[in-house]
């Protein structure tokens, strides 16, 4: 087991989140859910959290109240063998959020994501080439992995 995995806090919308996520991804599961109490913040019975994973990483959603949002600051990434996995990650995670610059979207929880081709870390290793490739990502929403490889 990993020593650290993310905590993501919702307002309500943990378990809504959760099974969102693992119908976008493959070999992602529901682990647990929990509820809360009598003399809890949120009423009894709301679910308080929501344990699952996605490709053999442990998440935890937790519906904590509208105390805290998302913030860009933090985000998941997702590695992308090819474009076909790449633009269907994109499709379906930016649906009802909002896409953005340099392979960035925000989802319709306002979690941040980056979608990215798995070969990225391979193109940036010449720092010549890694100008060009940074400069093509700059002028990109959704990554394309071609126009990368011939930068």
């Amino acid at each position: 087991m990993p020593r650290t995995s993310p905590c993501l806090w919702f307002d309500r919308q943990a378990e809504e989140a959760a099974n969102f996520y693992v119908s976008v991804f493959p070999n992602a599961r529901i682990k647990a859910i929990t509820h809360y109490g009598e003399g809890a913040p949120l009423p009894a019975g709301t679910v308080l959290t929501v344990s699952f994973e996605l490709d053999g990483q442990d998440y935890l959603a937790l519906n904590g109240g509208p105390v805290f949002q998302f913030s860009p600051a933090i985000s998941l990434m997702v590695h992308c063998q090819d474009q076909a996995e790449l633009d269907d990650f994109w499709h379906k995670l930016s649906e009802g959020g909002q896409t953005g610059q340099c392979g960035w979207l925000t989802d319709r929880f306002g979690l941040s994501w980056q979608i990215v081709p798995a070969s990225l870390p391979r193109l940036m290793a010449d720092p010549a080439r890694a100008q060009r490739i940074i400069k093509a990502v700059m002028g990109m929403t959704k990554l394309d992995i071609a126009t990368l490889e011939e930068a």
